[in-house]
């Protein structure tokens, strides 16, 4: 009998661990909105708007497998936060970079000389487009412009006490700045470039 109750005890702690499961997700729709307010400043209101994604409370989809699963087995969440875009840090590179977009950047993107990357970066596809005697000052601000948003997809993840969001943001944020991209301008897709 004792040689059972070990076992037993065994059995039972791991099948009652097995009862919580703390899930620390990544909040997306949080975070789409987040960089729809960010971008939306720094470019204008006016590109194109674009239909939020259906969601369940977590901002996350749902199985059916998972949902028979939560019935039976009880899960503690993380407590659902916004993401926190409004730091003194952020705000600063978002006053740069709308300062910049407005002063240096847009009439390149109207030309078509600049393109967003699918990485969250912006690139001069089409030097031609430039005067030769503006091609440096274009790069200098194209490369100071990647800088601040390399820095606020990194900055957002740790203001929010998640820097292994980082990778997320930027991918969200790169979305986004296609999404609110103005009809001509030119972004990065899988397949190439393609005008808006």
């Amino acid at each position: 009998m004792r040689r059972l109750l070990v076992p037993f005890l065994a059995l039972t702690l791991l099948m009652l661990s097995a009862c919580v499961t703390i899930n620390v997700y990544f909040p997306a729709a949080e975070a789409r909105e987040a960089a729809k307010e960010f971008v939306e400043k720094v470019i204008g209101e006016d590109g194109e708007r674009q239909p939020p994604a259906a969601r369940d409370n977590r901002g996350a989809m749902r199985s059916p497998g998972e949902a028979v699963l939560s019935f039976f087995i009880g899960s503690a969440h993380a407590q659902s936060a916004d993401i926190n875009i409004r730091t003194p840090a952020i705000q600063a590179i978002q006053a740069r970079m709308a300062e910049r977009f407005r002063t240096h950047l847009q009439p390149h993107f109207d030309s078509g000389a600049l393109g967003f990357t699918r990485d969250g970066l912006i690139v001069v596809r089409d030097a031609s487009k430039v005067p030769l005697n503006a091609r440096v000052a274009l790069n200098q601000h194209v490369a100071d412009d990647n800088r601040d948003r390399n820095a606020v997809y990194r900055e957002i993840a740790v203001a929010n006490g998640h820097p292994e969001w980082e990778g997320q943001i930027r991918e969200i944020f790169a979305s986004q700045w296609i999404a609110s991209a103005r009809s001509g301008w030119w972004y990065q897709d899988n397949g190439g470039w393609r005008q808006k």
